[in-house]
């Protein structure tokens, strides 16, 4: 056989090789996303029970020990708390019932409940025991005792790409899942994504999100990562939850947002001007997928097009990210907190302890 001829059948052999791999890769991703649908349809069907017939009180405060306040907030605080049956610790969320009437937030706390009682995901907190006296809500949430990502990006200033790519996949995956289900979520921002043992991401603070079938109305959330659509009381719909993934994922790279002023009308005329400013270290596949998230144009937003989230997971920035390995929770993460043993809070601040009330005032609202 002549030399050219072994040179065509090399070439023939090589080519044939790399079509058979290209094949198996779009195989892989074909049959990737089957199975993404068939589990985002079963999760759909479990959440649906569970939205449609909430469990009621499934504990008391009796069964557990309070330890101390990891957290507080305008209607109540979190306190680190251990079962005293089974030895496990929690984070219990206590709202004080007056204050959630004065503040008018009595459908968004019940709406937290209700979601968080029937949902179920890698990165989001769970919901173990709910329970109620006659001035508290109690939520018993997973304790996650890595601390919040807010006070780590604060110490460090800023994450690599790689790292902030890492937490994005997680956010990406999430919001996929709630979207899916119907539910916006409205608060995404760095104060409620908890680092867990292993370094991976819970969503925790369901206070505004929402089960919605079109459009919803209500102003809520953090100034820095509301939607253009959302000052504008035009309505708005599960794309200003993409909006608010591009301001965290500019935070995480940056260290802060790209809309920030000392007012937050000041703040709004920002936002709604369309104006971005990337630092000079941003690259070039980041500036353009925030430009495709940070879109005044819902009509134009990566997450509401026509393939959906799919813009955004095949986006060149995301290129090298293993969706299906990101999931199963197998990527190294570039950052593990230091946990000394169960039940430590080291990681979050302390705050002063406060004396329970004993209001023996029921009030059918939180029925």
């Amino acid at each position: 056989m002549s030399k050219d001829n072994d040179n065509d059948k090399d070439k023939d052999e090589g080519e044939s090789s790399s079509t058979a791999i290209a094949t198996n890769a779009a195989l892989a991703n074909v049959q990737s996303t089957e199975r993404v649908k068939e589990f985002l349809a079963k999760a759909k069907d479990e959440f649906q029970v569970k939205y449609d017939k909430p469990s009621q009180n499934t504990a008391k405060l009796e069964d557990f020990e309070c330890i101390r306040t990891i957290g507080k907030g305008s209607f109540g605080r979190v306190m680190l708390v251990k079962h005293i049956s089974n030895g496990n610790f929690y984070a219990m969320k206590i709202l004080e019932k007056q204050k959630v009437l004065n503040y008018r937030q009595i459908e968004h706390t019940l709406h937290e409940k209700r979601i968080l009682q029937a949902i179920s995901f890698p990165f989001i907190v769970n919901l173990d025991y709910h329970f109620k006296d006659n001035t508290y809500l109690y939520m018993v949430l997973e304790f996650i005792p890595g601390g919040n990502m807010f006070s780590y990006l604060r110490k460090v200033g800023r994450f690599s790409e790689q790292h902030t790519r890492f937490y994005a996949a997680q956010i990406v995956l999430t919001l996929e899942y709630l979207h899916y289900l119907g539910i916006i979520y409205r608060g995404l921002k760095p104060e409620d994504l908890l680092i867990d043992t292993d370094g991976y991401l819970k969503v925790a603070d369901f206070g505004f999100a929402k089960k919605i079938t079109d459009r919803t109305w209500t102003l809520c959330g953090m100034p820095e990562y509301l939607a253009p659509e959302i000052i504008l009381s035009k309505g708005y719909n599960k794309a200003a939850d993409w909006w608010a993934l591009g301001i965290l994922v500019y935070e995480m790279s940056a260290g802060y947002p790209p809309f920030f002023a000392d007012q937050p009308i000041q703040i709004y005329e920002k936002i709604v001007s369309g104006k971005i400013r990337f630092p000079s270290h941003f690259s070039s596949d980041l500036k353009d997928l925030l430009r495709n998230l940070l879109q005044i144009d819902v009509k134009k937003r990566y997450g509401t097009l026509e393939n959906g989230v799919d813009d955004i997971q095949i986006h060149r920035w995301f290129s090298a990210t293993d969706w299906n390995a990101i999931y199963q929770r197998q990527v190294e993460a570039p950052f593990v907190p230091k946990i000394k043993e169960p039940g430590d809070a080291s990681n979050f601040n302390e705050y002063e302890e406060e004396p329970r009330k004993k209001i023996l005032k029921f009030n059918a609202a939180f029925n």
